[in-house]
């Protein structure tokens, strides 16, 4: 087992604030002084790993702030334009709801595949998805022939009125979301904040979804070092969450990662737990 890296507290904190692109003056973490474009928005993207969204609209959206805070003020709809349909972000299920770049799109098929089985989604969700898998293909067959479309413009049929789906959400939002989660179906666009949805196929472009689909293990392994990257320094725990891994299947990837010399194990000032960084970064 390699020796444990000993770090101070203070390191720690600056790690993790470099890491999100919040502190330092080096030219990566530099307000542009043109206008805010793509490439700005790809960088802060290489600091957070992903855009999370919220309903929280106390100033903006939350997946506004993150490239405000780094960037200054920039045309929102900038962000609109790199998401969803003809765009380079598509939202899933990444730490919560989330803009994640195309390639991250092979590393959470895992969690699409066990969305289909009722594993890891919402309950109300997996038990219509259970008790009533003809009712998700006629949704599906909607989106199919009429996408994009609201839950509110997909037909429920007589099981609203008789039934409690949790949330109040009808029938036919929490088929709609089964087959979000699943994969087969995802966001076209957003009108506000509502959820349009079309058929995967109809919105991300055949070179994301044509990729390889890695096993369990290497989707884990190579989120795990995203995660890494994005917190500069964190524990299993803290690593794992980064894309709601749970603890017992990050800690065998990440002791696989050390071992194969792609992170390294420190152990921090007063930290109970020991800590994991990229080589290199101290």
């Amino acid at each position: 087992m390699p020796l444990q890296v000993p770090l101070s507290l203070a390191q720690a904190r600056r790690l993790a604030i470099a890491a999100q692109g919040l502190g330092g003056h080096g030219p990566s973490r530099q307000r542009p002084v043109q206008a805010v474009d793509r490439r700005h928005v790809r960088r802060v993207l290489q600091h957070t790993g992903l855009f999370q969204i919220d309903s929280v609209n106390v100033l903006a959206r939350a997946h506004y702030l993150p490239a405000y805070s780094r960037l200054g003020p920039y045309d929102r709809d900038l962000l609109e334009r790199m998401s969803f349909r003809k765009g380079e972000l598509f939202e899933y299920w990444g730490h919560e709801a989330a803009l994640l770049p195309f390639d991250l799109h092979p590393l959470l098929r895992w969690r699409m595949k066990r969305a289909e089985a009722g594993i890891g989604t919402w309950r109300h969700v997996a038990q219509l998805a259970k008790e009533r898998p003809g009712y998700i293909e006629e949704v599906y067959a909607d989106v199919a022939a009429r996408g994009p479309v609201t839950a509110g413009e997909v037909a429920d049929d007589t099981a609203r009125s008789t039934e409690n789906w949790g949330w109040n959400w009808s029938p036919a939002k929490s088929a709609l979301e089964h087959l979000f989660w699943s994969g087969r179906i995802t966001t076209a666009s957003r009108v506000n904040f509502e959820r349009r949805y079309d058929l995967t196929e109809r919105v991300l472009p055949p070179r994301i979804l044509d990729l390889p689909t890695p096993d369990d293990a290497t989707a884990h392994r190579e989120l795990l070092m995203i995660a890494a990257r994005c917190h500069g320094i964190g524990t299993v725990a803290d690593l794992a969450d980064y894309f709601r891994i749970k603890n017992p299947e990050a800690r065998p990837r990440i002791a696989e990662l050390v071992e194969g010399g792609r992170l390294v194990e420190v152990a921090v000032e007063g930290w109970r737990h020991p800590a994991y960084m990229l080589p290199g970064t101290v």
